[in-house]
């Protein structure tokens, strides 16, 4: 055959390549509002907010309390999410235990020594996970530090700041939550990041924004602090979800449901408190590096 195979043509240098199509720059799977009755909407919500309420009970004792009652019990339960965490990773019991009450005693210390002192402990953690773990130690160095340090955050966040900067910090927290469950039930629209956690969406993800900045400005106005209290609300609501979406990413890696048993039929502490733990350590960068309360006028 005189033709030429089209298969073994020469591309013609001359003609420009056609170019690949770029996909859109936004591109959602969607969530469809929830339809049922009122009665089944929210068939979830009842345990949740039971849960919440003894939690938030104890929780307010504590800062009430405060000194070396809530530092205790803020180290008993990093302790706790730690030995989760590694009941999760499948690193084995002994290790768990070792890392956990590492993890406890060396925050009870480092909260009650000085700066310069305990914060030498509490590398005492990561550095123990690398020399234990053999599989995932990068998580397993990792989260334990982010961990502690949020554990000493909120111990460091109470001594400087008081029990209703505290509150606020909590109800930052549980605005974002709340007011981000109604809204994504509700409203439904695009997810999240649905490969991590399926039922999150970007309206619920906006309304707990919403809720936080909401807090933020009766703090403002009641605390006399300056209008940055919004955005800083706002900002810790955003890593607080970041919190949330962290332990989602973990416990789906390992195929796991719940951290734990450990709040019968509601899972575990690091479940519980995982949006309060991405709270605290954007709270931790925020009283480093600005002025906090802020400054009534700016």
């Amino acid at each position: 055959m005189s033709e030429t195979d089209p298969r073994h043509e020469r591309a013609d240098p001359a003609r420009p390549e056609a170019e690949e199509e770029e996909p859109p720059l936004f591109q959602f799977e969607m969530q469809d509002p929830i339809e049922p009755a009122l009665a089944g909407r929210f068939e979830d919500l009842a345990p949740r907010l039971v849960t919440a309420l003894l939690l938030l009970a104890v929780g307010l004792a504590s800062i009430w309390i405060g000194g070396l009652f809530f530092t205790a019990l803020i180290s008993l339960a990093v302790g706790l999410m730690i030995w989760e965490l590694a009941t999760i990773v499948r690193t084995g019991p002994r290790r768990a235990m070792l890392l956990a009450g590492t993890g406890g005693v060396t925050l009870f210390l480092s909260s009650v020594l000085p700066v310069g002192f305990g914060l030498p402990l509490m590398m005492l953690v990561p550095m123990l996970a690398i020399a234990v773990i053999r599989k995932h130690r990068r998580l397993m160095v990792f989260f334990p530090t982010a961990i502690m340090l949020a554990g000493l955050a909120l111990t460091e966040h109470l001594t400087n700041f008081g029990f209703w900067w505290m509150i606020w910090l909590i109800l930052v927290v549980i605005a974002s939550d709340v007011m981000g469950y109604f809204a994504g039930r509700m409203l439904g629209g695009p997810k999240f990041w649905p490969r991590v956690s399926p039922k999150k969406t970007w309206s619920g993800t906006i309304a707990g924004w919403v809720g936080a900045g909401i807090v933020g400005l009766i703090w403002a106005i009641w605390m006399d602090a300056g209008w940055e209290t919004i955005g800083i609300s706002v900002a810790l609501a955003m890593m607080a979800q970041m919190g949330d979406i962290a332990e989602s990413a973990v416990k789906r890696r390992f195929g796991v449901k719940d951290s734990s048993n450990l709040l019968p039929g509601h899972g575990g502490l690091f479940d519980r408190f995982d949006a309060m733990l991405g709270a605290a350590l954007m709270l931790l960068v925020i009283e480093s590096v600005a002025e906090f309360p802020p400054i009534p006028g700016v």
